[in-house]
């Protein structure tokens, strides 16, 4: 599996989040705050708060990473990502990046 798919099945190399870090773009930081406050019903993220490069990579990460709970739990049980989890296909902690993001439950499942 990539490095740089994240614990959730994000594909880190396309997440714009990422990119705006990569390449300091405020426009698309911005706007990829606006698009995710609205698709994960979470008015509290803000622009300044996506900077990241990818959660299993070192550098920075997205201030709520710290809090993620799709993050600490893989960590807790010892996982690299969801894909290495048998409860996979009935976890409601990842089943909304799931839900929202096409092709993230693919990049935790192929060898």
């Amino acid at each position: 599996m990539k490095q740089l798919i994240a614990c959730c099945g994000i594909d880190c190399e396309t997440c714009d989040a990422r990119i705006a870090t990569v390449n300091n773009d405020n426009e698309l930081r911005e706007a990829t705050a606006e698009k995710w406050r609205v698709m994960y019903n979470a008015p509290d993220i803000t622009a300044e708060s996506l900077y990241c490069v990818g959660c299993r990579v070192d550098g920075v990460k997205v201030a709520h990473c710290a809090e993620c709970e799709i993050l600490n739990c893989a960590k807790t049980k010892g996982f690299n990502t969801c894909g290495d989890c048998k409860e996979l296909d009935t976890c409601q902690i990842v089943g909304q990046v799931l839900q929202h993001i096409p092709g993230a439950k693919e990049n935790l499942t192929a060898n």
